[in-house]
């Protein structure tokens, strides 16, 4: 079996389509078809369905995804193999994070590493909770997730890597009158903007409507919620990681209390991980060491 081909499988999978996956991967549409088309002659079976300009899996196609990745996975491990001895000279990390957390801290480590391993490269994906995040790394999508939790981080069938402690502020118009630290009962009659249900900030948020706020917005992004607060729609419950650029753009930062906070931490698969896997969490947790595995999958 070809492992281009299985790559290519892999990229209509993860891009929906054949003309999205061609373009990620820099090759004319019909070599991808023709080599999707090989595949299902070998395995004897049809992989996609297709509905109208969109393709679905079939059984099939959804029995090969992780074994498919389980194969791209040891080829990025053999290669890590050569990097280790020759020196890390190529190669690239895929992470998926979630939204503030692509902020601080992901995005200074980033800069540090590239500064490092300048002709690694870094690849990030988006996602929105910490369930997506690990998913994403169980399925084999990604090697390496950043997520966070307003409660201390379990991540069955992964390891854990805790790297952060961010405090949670409320970013209030330029306006506001109130000064902090503030405590929920402070907040009622306040109208919040809150993150979608099962983020950690919408778990905060949740908590002070309990004591008479009340959630006037969801937005599951987050760059919009600093507009929304100077539009006057209402408060932001966010990571402190937002606090710089909140008081640059004129709104307020106020600290609440009781203290809620963000626990932040890597994820990757329980085993070995590529040699640029592994030096990029060297360089977020600033400590070489061997993370301790969790119940598996």
């Amino acid at each position: 079996m070809d492992a281009r081909h299985l790559r290519y499988f892999l990229a209509v999978v993860d891009h929906g389509g054949f003309h999205r996956a061609a373009e990620a991967l820099a090759v004319g549409q019909p070599t991808l078809t023709q080599a999707v088309s090989a595949l299902e002659r070998e395995l004897h079976t049809t992989l996609f369905h297709h509905v109208g300009a969109d393709v679905v899996l079939t059984e099939a196609g959804r029995a090969l995804v992780g074994p498919a990745r389980e194969v791209g996975h040891g080829l990025e491990l053999a290669r890590a193999s050569v990097e280790a001895v020759e020196g890390m000279r190529s190669g690239r990390v895929e992470i998926v994070a979630t939204p503030s957390q692509a902020v601080s801290p992901l995005a200074g480590t980033i800069a540090r590493f590239c500064a490092a391993h300048p002709e690694v490269r870094v690849v990030v994906r988006a996602a929105f909770t910490a369930d997506e995040v690990v998913d994403a790394v169980c399925s084999g999508a990604t090697e390496l997730g950043l997520l966070a939790g307003a409660r201390p981080l379990h991540a069955t069938g992964l390891d854990l890597h805790p790297v952060a402690r961010q405090r949670f502020v409320l970013v209030t118009p330029p306006e506001s009158t109130l000064a902090g630290p503030v405590g929920p009962d402070q907040l009622a009659g306040c109208r919040l903007i809150a993150g979608p249900p099962g983020t950690a900030m919408r778990t905060v948020a949740d908590g002070l409507a309990r004591h008479g706020a009340s959630v006037a917005a969801e937005c599951g992004h987050r760059e919009a919620m600093l507009p929304l607060v100077l539009g006057g729609v209402g408060m932001a419950v966010l990571p402190d990681s937002w606090r710089e650029l909140a008081e640059r753009a004129g709104a307020r930062v106020v600290e609440l209390e009781p203290p809620a906070h963000l626990e932040i931490a890597y994820v990757s698969r329980t085993g070995a991980v590529t040699a640029a896997a592994r030096a990029f969490l060297e360089q977020a947790t600033l400590e070489t060491h061997r993370p301790a595995p969790v119940d598996a999958c």
